[in-house]
């Protein structure tokens, strides 16, 4: 069994209702937790009858997934999965991912396939970025940095095999609660954008972090940095805290784990 948790900031009822009666469906989900950082509650959500927290300030993506995870554990579930609003799935998948995640105790977190809603695969898997990879990149032409950017998210596996990846998305996020218990919950030091890898990264030390390609779900991306000067100066800012925690130019784990992970996928 596992509990759900899908992190609000000013979004409709209307919007979140189809997924949340969606994760109702599957079987293997015991509770699907609502935590709303949205300036003003929305008595709407009561409604969908599932645990609504309006927490009364938006303290970020990473410390809203913490309120319900601390309830997870408690609970003695032994997995949690962590979910944006804008994912798209066939409550079926879960039972899947659960029978594979039970027959593998050595997988700490576990991302899908995922498509955007036109069927394209969105390529999720990353090695650990460097400050190129997450803040030079982004404002050279694509054409500059495409080789590099197809490498970073490891374009040349294929996407078609299981794959133990140190940098998964946070927005799908199947968390093995022992392993969460180990390495740590969500850095909440960060407001929003590098908190998944930060964990992913940590459970990667004592855990396989997996890409499963064998369930997928569709999620409608927005990329809110790249047509927000306010997002972006947010996303950089926590970016620089990332960097600090774990290294700019010296970052020993990422220079062995990255030629790990290149020598085992995109060396044919």
């Amino acid at each position: 069994m596992l509990n759900v948790s899908i992190v609000l900031y000013k979004h409709p009822v209307s919007e979140i209702s189809p997924l949340v009666e969606c994760l109702l469906l599957s079987k293997v989900v015991s509770q699907v937790f609502l935590i709303d950082n949205s300036p003003v509650e929305n008595p709407e959500f009561k409604t969908l009858h599932v645990p609504y927290q309006f927490t009364g300030k938006n303290s970020g993506y990473g410390a809203g997934h913490n309120i319900a995870i601390r309830q997870t554990i408690a609970q003695n579930l032994p997995y949690h999965l962590v979910i944006n609003p804008d994912i798209a799935l066939d409550p079926a998948i879960l039972s899947k991912i659960d029978d594979f995640m039970n027959n593998n105790p050595e997988i700490g977190l576990l991302m899908p396939k995922i498509l955007y809603p036109t069927g394209e695969i969105q390529y999720l898997c990353k090695l650990i970025p460097t400050p190129f990879d997450l803040i030079v990149r982004r404002f050279l032409p694509k054409s500059l940095t495409r080789k590099r950017t197809e490498q970073f998210e490891l374009r040349a596996s294929g996407y078609n095999k299981i794959m133990n990846v140190p940098y998964l998305s946070g927005c799908f996020m199947f968390l093995r609660t022992k392993a969460l218990k180990e390495t740590g919950l969500f850095d909440e030091q960060f407001f929003m954008y590098p908190e998944d890898i930060d964990l992913s990264r940590r459970i990667h030390r004592l855990y396989k972090t997996v890409f499963y390609p064998e369930v997928s779900i569709v999620h409608h991306h927005a990329k809110s940095s790249y047509v927000s000067t306010r997002m972006l100066i947010i996303h950089i800012y926590n970016l620089i805290k990332y960097f600090n925690k774990w290294g700019w130019i010296v970052d020993k784990e990422r220079r062995k784990v990255n030629k790990k992970i290149k020598n085992q996928y995109l060396v044919h």
